[in-house]
């Protein structure tokens, strides 16, 4: 038996492209003392990818040339010299995109009524992120209005939904009028608005009548730029992402940051291992919403490592409907 993996091959210039990922062979790792070997069977795509594949300061180190790249995976233990675990268990892991590899640092899942899958998504990272930086960050209170953008997507979709659970009007922001129909309908959103229609503003102003308490952004760019000028006195900024910026060569250049001052917004970045401590927490949270049938959730699924590059810069143009994933096994 050997390994796949999928390395940086060279850094983007813009978009990203198919020619800066490499796939290797390679054998098979074997686990140490205190290691276990895991077959990963579903791997997260994510816009943080992104980031990483740049060699510019960030929260944590980005990918090397010639390294494997990073993101977090579920798999099964084929193998275990690890007393807290066993063959068969399924986990967690930050094992990259790879068929195989060893981990010391890994979170067993102990839930079999959900899809393994959804660890990666609703019941994961995507998840925690929209409850942790909506609850902790926008702090909402019931009757105001909670706009999210990239709103079809695997956080954005959880934060309006949690909105509109937590007693608030809750407006997306979505490209084309297939994810607005998707937000709106599947999902319970008071409005959607179609960032692609050429109307931002005007929509933005008859989809939130009484402006904005708090906006999630994940895009930034031009779009934080005409959300800041609807935002409501004492309103709140969740910055989650940027993903307008993460291919542009010259980054946007924000004009209405004056509305800041004048309404004396509350403007804070959002990383969800700030929350570390609170996992669990946001997990109960999630999970009982599912099973009362409170939460929608929708993947993309892509089959095969080899086809993952192609799964991120369909992604990073916004091609997918909730969470984005590959199948591994």
């Amino acid at each position: 038996m050997e390994n796949r993996r999928v390395v940086l091959a060279s850094r983007p210039a813009g978009w990203v492209t198919e020619d800066n990922f490499r796939i290797e062979s390679c054998p098979l790792p074997v686990a140490g003392q205190g290691e276990v070997l895991v077959r990963n069977l579903w791997l997260s795509l994510d816009p943080y990818m992104r980031g990483r594949m740049s060699d510019a300061n960030s929260y944590v180190k980005g990918v090397d040339i010639g390294e494997l790249m990073v993101g977090q995976t579920v798999g099964e233990v084929l193998d275990s010299r690890n007393e807290h675990f066993k063959k068969g268990d399924k986990v967690l892991t930050q094992l990259g995109w790879q068929l195989y590899g060893v981990a010391k640092e890994l979170t067993k899942i102990e839930r079999t009524d959900v899809p393994l899958s959804y660890c990666l998504g609703v019941l994961g990272m995507p998840g925690f992120t929209a409850y942790f930086g909506l609850k902790e960050i926008g702090q909402p209170k019931a009757g105001e209005t909670v706009v999210v953008s990239a709103a079809s997507g695997a956080v954005g979709s959880v934060v309006g939904q949690l909105a509109r659970l937590w007693g608030c009007r809750a407006v997306g922001i979505a490209g084309g009028a297939q994810k607005c129909e998707y937000v709106t309908r599947e999902l319970g959103f008071d409005a959607c608005v179609d960032h692609k229609a050429g109307n931002l503003r005007r929509d933005l102003e008859r989809a939130c009548p009484k402006g904005v308490d708090v906006y999630f952004d994940n895009v930034g760019g031009e779009i934080l730029d005409t959300l800041l000028a609807r935002m409501n006195l004492f309103g709140r900024v969740v910055v989650c992402g940027t993903i307008s910026d993460y291919n542009a060569t010259e980054p946007y250049r924000v004009r209405n940051l004056r509305a800041i001052l004048v309404n004396r917004l509350k403007m804070q970045g959002m990383i969800v291992f700030d929350w570390r401590a609170r996992y669990g927490e946001a997990l109960a949270a999630l999970a009982g919403y599912l099973a009362q049938g409170k939460l929608k959730y929708r993947e993309s699924v892509i089959e095969g490592l080899e086809n993952a590059p192609a799964g991120l810069i369909g992604l990073l143009k916004g091609s997918n409907f909730g969470k984005q994933l590959v199948k591994l096994g």
